[in-house]
């Protein structure tokens, strides 16, 4: 088994009713890498780690009131996932991927101002995931000059 200690940074925990048919969608819809399953005595999924280059998804059932899939909750949504390709990936070819597994596009691939090449996907559940790679290397200052935006490290 791959170590399953991380070093300091972020990681998501999504809620599923389906949380076994989720990780096996994610691993094929998305190129998720399993990391681990836990499973209860009655072969349940109680926990599970996901990596995708250097970061880590948990998927898990609904535990608590508080911890529903969108499927739930009228498919509403408090965030959303965002992943990133590494540079050179193709981000069309695994959108047309995705949506033959079964991912609900939201918004096709587009090449947005900041010089990223992102779509956004709704998996079964409505959970709501966003792709990108970088495909043209800009400053802060050339990206505000293209969107009239103004960038800043912080806000005071």
């Amino acid at each position: 088994m791959t170590d399953v200690y991380r070093s300091k940074g972020l990681s998501s925990a999504l809620s599923y009713q389906d949380p076994k048919a989720a990780f096996r969608w994610l691993e094929d819809a998305f190129g998720f890498e399993p990391l681990f399953v836990i499973l209860d005595a009655d072969g349940n999924l109680a926990h599970s780690e996901m990596t995708y280059g250097a970061s880590v998804v948990m998927i898990g059932s609904e535990w608590s009131e508080d911890h529903k899939s969108p499927r739930f909750v009228g498919g509403k949504n408090t965030q959303s996932v965002h992943v990133q390709l590494a540079e050179g990936e193709d981000i069309d070819a695994h959108c047309a991927h995705a949506r033959a597994a079964g991912a609900s596009i939201l918004m096709e691939p587009q090449t947005q101002f900041y010089g990223d090449r992102t779509y956004r996907a709704k998996d079964p559940e409505g959970h709501i995931w966003t792709f990108g790679v970088t495909v043209q290397r800009m400053t802060p200052e050339q990206w505000d000059n293209a969107s009239g935006l103004t960038t800043r490290t912080r806000l005071d």
